[in-house]
């Protein structure tokens, strides 16, 4: 079953000829705001699709979650395990998506695009009005949870993005990105040995200077949750569970750094954290599905979850 032109594997276009994960641009970038030629901020106008086995995703529900905005925007949500058609929304009745009425993701790619030739890709916005992709930009898309739609947040929201950290927010951001966020994919998905080492390395030095940073602030800009928590905590939730064993990032689990491991379980036991993170779902989508290499569908049973309920 073809689906347009869209692609449903990283390695159809992201792998270089070094053996390198590069991953493809956001195709989808308009941003939200006041602007002309920028998408309307609206309550009601937008579904963002997601898949709790993607930490792009998931950082986007928690910020929606802390924000108050689950009123604002509508959400669709994906099976964790990819086809190989794409993301299927079989956990909905009917197996499709009750608000759009897809069965893949990619459906709504071509329909939005017919040129369109990457993966159709989770964080995905669409315009509920005209049923077509507006956004899947998901480095960005926190920062307009977080501002243009702040009339929308509710009245205790917190400030995950203050103007004062803003410079120092997107230059932390910017970093955590490529050595640690996407680094564990290109330790992942790479294709020849002095990828993996590079990747691999890139991970643990990371990993070590934020241990470091951690002695010194209970959160990584003090006392305060802001934007780079979500981010660094939706790859530390799938680090002993799928990125050590699937990825081969296998230096060290992340339950051997006690301050990272002590300010994870601290982010965990928030709601809007732990309510959304579901473990299952990122053990089966990383190792089940079209590009797990796992040919007898093996699931593991560990690592043991309950741990992360631990006190501080």
């Amino acid at each position: 079953m073809a689906i347009g032109k869209v692609v449903t594997s990283e390695e159809a276009k992201e792998i270089d000829k070094s053996g390198k994960f590069n991953r493809q641009q956001n195709h989808f970038t308009t941003p939200f705001g006041d602007q002309p030629g920028m998408l309307p901020v609206e309550s009601g106008r937008y579904r963002l699709l997601w898949a709790a086995v993607c930490p792009w995703a998931h950082r986007s529900i928690i910020a929606i979650k802390l924000l108050g905005l689950e009123n604002v925007i509508s959400i669709g949500k994906a099976s964790p395990i990819r086809t190989e058609h794409g993301w299927e929304f079989s956990l909905d009745p009917n197996g499709v998506d009750p608000v759009l009425g897809i069965r893949y993701l990619p459906e709504i790619y071509a329909k939005t695009d017919p040129q369109y030739s990457g993966r159709a890709t989770v964080p995905t916005v669409v315009d509920v009005k005209t049923g077509k992709v507006v956004n899947n930009d998901y480095f960005n898309l926190t920062y307009y949870w977080e501002t243009v739609f702040k009339p929308f947040h509710k009245a205790d929201a917190p400030d995950l993005y203050p103007d004062h950290l803003r410079a120092d927010i997107e230059a932390f951001n910017q970093t955590l990105f490529h050595e640690l966020n996407n680094g564990v994919y290109k330790a992942g998905f790479a294709q020849s040995q002095s990828a993996y080492e590079e990747a691999y390395h890139l991970v643990f030095n990371r990993l070590d200077e934020l241990e470091k940073r951690l002695a010194h602030s209970r959160y990584l800009f003090g006392d305060q949750i802001t934007d780079s928590d979500i981010r660094l905590y939706v790859t530390l939730a799938r680090f002993d569970v799928a990125y050590y064993s699937v990825f081969n990032t296998n230096r060290n689990r992340l339950v051997d750094f006690p301050r990272l491991w002590a300010y994870a379980r601290e982010l965990y036991q928030i709601p809007a954290f732990g309510l959304t993170t579901d473990f299952q779902a990122i053990k089966q989508g990383y190792c089940l599905g079209n590009h797990a290499k796992n040919p007898h569908d093996i699931l593991p049973l560990g690592p043991d979850i309950s741990i992360w309920n631990t006190p501080i």
